[in-house]
């Protein structure tokens, strides 16, 4: 009795203050991000994004005829700091909602928190399919779960490539995982026999530079690929290894009909430009892209490249529109406390950039988006849009003409 007593005393201090924090004259939110350490370029691709985002709203009267302020705050990919900067967002400054964050580890550790406070959290990223899997009611996520990700791919794989083998690497965090046994269970449904299966150790990654100068060697585990002769070859990695990850498969002269990988790396504008030739005609699969079918898609691209110099990854895109997500939530909601605000998320159904937000319960999952996931190829060192075939930007290569 005491317990409950004490959650519903919290639960009313923190409605109390936000509706003080939101009365003022402009409505400042902090939002935690790797901005420091391996996935820095993630939170400044999503920062960026962010801030494109909050000039735009501000710009047509902002929400309520009140302007929003962001903030950042660097948690190093660390769940414990990022943790720790949600608490004394919801502690301190009454924040009576939080969304932000990158990988799935911390993606993870944020949902625990903010269930527990009982403050709305919108998930932006982090895919590990069990962060909505926890019959959460306070946490939302608007990118497809990881076993989501391959969607799109094991369509093009039964349709296109039709292979009989398969080999899985991926890198050890809870996306990495979760990925790889999504992939492995998909292709076992379509009859594609998985002759590999191995992880590797992030944590090793941690200073690898795209010079590639310091690196460590998988070559063990490809060594294993080139021996089992896998017509095809699926990564689950983050920028660095992704670089590496081809670099070596080209080395070792290891020759797949295709390689494949499992968005979040492979998606990046960096991947193209550091591999170089090794990325030519190798296959993501991902949330979205510049040329998607999406209103406003191709105009915040746009806005982005010329501002940066560089098209933004689908992480852009997911952070652009999270912001107009938070928008559209607290101008529907009936109240700035934070349960108004869960309500409004709930209710939630538009279309954004990123593509269409609506959270649901299916399938094992609670307040969850799903949509349509596409797959890209690196074709003359771009990314073009290659299945499903209705949104396609170019037409796919395959089989390889020139083994990477």
């Amino acid at each position: 009795m005491k317990k409950f007593m004490a959650q519903m005393a919290l639960t009313f201090l923190i409605s109390f203050f936000a509706v003080n924090v939101f009365a003022q004259e402009s409505i400042k939110l902090t939002v935690p991000l790797p901005l420091t350490g391996p996935l820095a370029q993630f939170g400044e691709i999503e920062k960026r994004s962010y801030e494109i985002a909050m000039e735009e709203i501000n710009a047509t009267g902002g929400v309520k005829d009140k302007k929003i302020l962001l903030e950042f705050e660097d948690s190093r990919d660390n769940p414990d700091i990022s943790k720790s900067i949600v608490e004394s967002l919801i502690d301190v400054k009454k924040q009576p909602i939080v969304f932000g964050e990158y990988s799935s580890t911390c993606s993870k550790a944020l949902a625990a928190l903010a269930e527990q406070k009982k403050v709305p959290y919108l998930v932006v990223t982090g895919a590990a399919d069990e962060i909505t899997q926890q019959h959460y009611e306070y946490v939302f996520r608007m990118n497809p779960p990881s076993a989501y990700y391959t969607s799109g791919l094991i369509s093009f794989l039964q349709n296109a490539v039709k292979p009989e083998t398969i080999a899985v690497l991926y890198e050890n965090s809870e996306f990495g995982s979760s990925g790889a046994e999504d992939m492995v269970k998909q292709a076992e449904k379509a009859g594609i026999k998985v002759l590999v299966k191995e992880p590797y150790a992030r944590e090793t990654l941690d200073y690898v530079t795209f010079d590639l100068r310091f690196v460590p060697d998988l070559k063990p585990i490809l060594a294993k690929v080139k021996a089992a002769k896998p017509d095809a070859v699926y990564m689950v990695s983050y920028a660095m290894d992704a670089v590496l990850l081809v670099e070596q498969i080209r080395k070792l002269g290891i020759k797949a009909k295709l390689y494949a990988g499992g968005a979040a790396g492979f998606a990046m504008p960096e991947f193209i430009q550091s591999a170089k030739g090794a990325a030519e005609y190798v296959v993501t699969t991902t949330l979205w892209s510049p040329r998607a079918a999406y209103p406003g898609a191709t105009e915040f691209a746009e806005k982005y490249n010329k501002r940066f110099g560089e098209y933004p990854s689908y992480h852009g895109a997911e952070a652009y529109s999270a912001l107009f997500v938070v928008k559209d939530v607290l101008q529907r909601s009936g109240s700035w406390k934070s349960d108004d605000i869960r309500v409004a998320m709930q209710e939630t159904n538009m279309m954004t950039a990123f593509g269409p937000i609506k959270f649901q319960d299916k399938e094992g999952y609670t307040n969850q988006n799903f949509m349509d996931t596409l797959v890209m190829q690196v074709i003359k060192g771009r990314y073009e849009i290659i299945w499903p075939e209705k949104y396609a930007s170019a037409k796919y290569v395959y089989p390889l003409p020139v083994a990477p």
